[in-house]
């Protein structure tokens, strides 16, 4: 399938990822932009975090290149990264500790974005529906929505072009995770961001993202519409075992 074409704000080239004799990312081509929403898909230990954490400089790849609006990341530290537009969030919620909610995206704008734009934070923290929690400890006094809308926020207060989002939809219930659903497709619009989201409900990426890429034992498989990428039979089969029916 045709890798679909897209503004490259972001790059990777035949990026692969090594652990010892594991491969765990194996020649990985993928470009986004920030118009775009794209869904990284694919079973369990496929490389999708590993991907995420190349990007954000948390793993260094074994072969390939990675650049964002033009800056080669694999010479780019950790916090640079931050400060070129890149936004992260993980699969499980870390709220700094005994941190109120307003001081956990103190920390992080100040840290992703070198400055602090407190008007900034006050209308995420609005935005995001946490206004009323923003004086709660973030580590102890927030239930799992308000937690995962707390990692959103972190990310936005750094103010990035583009949004890496670690199945920060993942744990919720179906109406919860509708409603959440609708408030990235507002952040995407609103802030003008680009948003990679890792996400296995086939249903949510089929309503959120315009685009979906699939990764199975490291490789890219698949890219383009949802609809289409869906029925491709490698892409079933990496999900069941069983080919697609005509």
């Amino acid at each position: 399938m045709q890798q679909a074409e897209s503004k490259a704000e972001l790059q990777l080239q035949d990026v692969s990822i090594r652990f010892g004799g594991i491969t765990a990312v194996s020649g990985v081509s993928l470009t986004l932009g920030t118009h775009d929403v794209v869904g990284l898909v694919g079973p369990n230990g496929a490389g999708k975090t590993t991907l995420f954490n190349a990007v954000s400089g948390l793993v260094r790849p074994t072969s390939g290149s990675i650049r964002f609006e033009g800056v080669d990341l694999l010479k780019t530290p950790l916090y640079r990264r931050a400060r070129l537009g890149i936004g992260r969030t993980f699969q499980v919620p870390q709220p700094m500790h005994e941190l109120t909610v307003r001081e956990n995206l103190l920390v992080a704008q100040r840290f992703g974005a070198g400055r602090v734009d407190e008007a900034r934070i006050d209308e995420i923290l609005d935005f995001l529906g946490l206004a009323g929690k923003a004086q709660r400890d973030a580590a102890t006094e927030l239930a799992l929505t308000e937690l995962k809308a707390l990692e959103v926020a972190k990310a936005l207060a750094t103010g990035p072009r583009l949004l890496l989002l670690d199945e920060v939809l993942g744990g919720l219930e179906t109406a919860t995770k509708r409603r959440f659903m609708k408030t990235l497709i507002d952040v995407h619009e609103r802030y003008n961001v680009g948003i990679l989201i890792i996400e296995h409900d086939i249903e949510t990426v089929m309503n959120l993202c315009r685009r979906v890429a699939v990764l199975n034992f490291g490789k890219l498989i698949a890219d383009g519409p949802p609809a289409e990428v869906f029925r491709d039979p490698e892409v079933v089969r990496s999900y069941t075992g069983e080919a697609a029916h005509a």
